[in-house]
C-alpha cells in the first residue's frame, strides 16, 4: 500500500460510526510499532508527527516523514500521515512536499477573532495545496504546562467557528487533557453529542491517553471520530526500556528498542479494538 489520505480514513470511520486512531510518532520505532498495532487489530492508523517532535529532530521533518511513508508501502492496513499541533507557518508550508495529507493548525492560544482569522488563512492555504486541515477550539488542557481538564467547547461557538474558518475537522475540549499517564479524565459525553449535532465536520479528541476505555467507546458512539494518542504509547515504550535495563551488561540498543516497539504495538492494538470494534 501507499499512504492513504487522513480525510479518507476519517470520513470512512465517521460513516461507519467508529473511531480511527491517530498516534504520535517520535522515532522510527514508534512508527513501526504503530503500524504493527494496526495490523494486529486489522484497523487503519494515522501516523502523526507533532511540531514538538519536529523540534526534537532539530527542525527536520522530512526524514521521519519519509520513513513513515515507506512503512506505509509495506503495511497490511491503510496508513495516513498527519502533522500535528502546528503553529509555525513555515512548517505548515513544508507539509505538502513532505508527504503529509493533513495538518492540525493550532491557533487555540489566540483570542477567538484572531484564531478564526489565522485558521481561515491556514485552511485556505491548505486546501489550495491539497491538504485536509484540523483546528482546535476551546483549549485542550495540559499543553505546555496548561492543565485545565475543565475547559469546554461551546456547541454554538463551535458551529460558528467551523463556518468561519472552513476547517475539515475540529478538535474539541470535552474533559480530556494532554500528557496524562493515568486514566483519570472523565469525558462529557452529553456535550460531545451536542457538539456533533451542531457541527457538520468530524470531531477530534486530543489527550485520549487519560481516558478510560469505556468512556472512549461512549465518546465515539456520541460523535468523536479521530482519536489522538501519544502519552500512552510513550508509557509502554519507556516501561519496556526500563525492564530491559535490568541487565547491567546491556549495550546493544536493539535489545531494548525491540521490546519498546512491541510495547507500542500492543498498546495501539488495544486502543484500536476499543474505538473501532476491530
Amino acid at each position: 500500500m501507499s499512504l492513504t489520505g487522513t480525510g479518507e480514513l476519517v470520513a470512512a470511520a465517521r460513516e461507519a460510526g467508529r473511531g480511527v486512531g491517530a498516534f504520535n510518532v517520535i522515532t522510527v520505532e514508534h512508527a513501526e510499532g504503530i503500524v504493527a498495532g494496526g495490523e494486529l487489530a486489522a484497523a487503519p492508523v494515522i501516523l502523526q508527527i507533532s511540531q514538538n517532535a519536529v523540534r526534537y529532530h532539530d527542525g527536520r521533518v522530512e526524514p521521519l516523514a519519509a520513513a513513515c511513508a515507506r512503512l506505509a508501502e509495506t503495511a497490511g492496513v491503510p496508513v495516513a500521515l498527519h502533522l500535528d499541533h502546528v503553529d509555525d507557518l513555515d512548517l505548515l508550508h513544508r507539509a505538502a512536499d513532505a508527504g503529509f495529507s493533513s495538518v492540525m493548525y493550532d491557533a487555540s492560544r489566540l483570542g477567538y477573532a484572531e484564531n478564526v482569522a489565522a485558521t481561515r488563512s491556514a485552511a485556505d492555504w491548505a486546501h489550495a495545496n491539497g491538504l485536509w486541515l484540523e483546528a482546535e477550539l476551546g483549549e485542550v488542557g495540559g499543553k505546555d504546562g496548561v492543565h485545565s481538564p475543565t475547559a469546554r467547547t461551546k456547541p454554538a461557538e463551535a458551529a460558528e467557528y467551523v463556518s468561519g474558518t472552513g476547517v475539515d475537522a475540529l478538535a474539541v475540549a470535552v474533559g480530556s487533557s494532554h500528557a496524562m499517564t493515568v486514566k483519570a479524565a472523565r469525558l462529557d459525553i452529553g456535550l460531545i453529542d451536542e457538539i456533533r449535532a451542531a457541527v457538520p465536520v468530524p470531531l477530534v479528541l486530543h489527550g485520549s491517553s487519560g481516558v478510560l476505555d469505556e468512556d472512549l467507546r461512549q465518546a465515539v458512539a456520541a460523535g468523536l471520530t479521530k482519536i489522538n494518542v501519544g502519552t500512552q504509547l510513550n508509557v509502554a515504550f519507556t516501561a519496556a526500556v526500563r525492564e530491559a535495563f535490568g541487565d547491567p551488561g546491556l549495550t546493544d540498543p536493539r535489545k531494548y528498542l525491540r521490546p519498546a516497539r512491541d510495547g507500542v504495538a500492543a498498546a495501539v492494538a488495544g486502543i484500536l479494538r476499543t474505538i473501532s470494534g476491530a
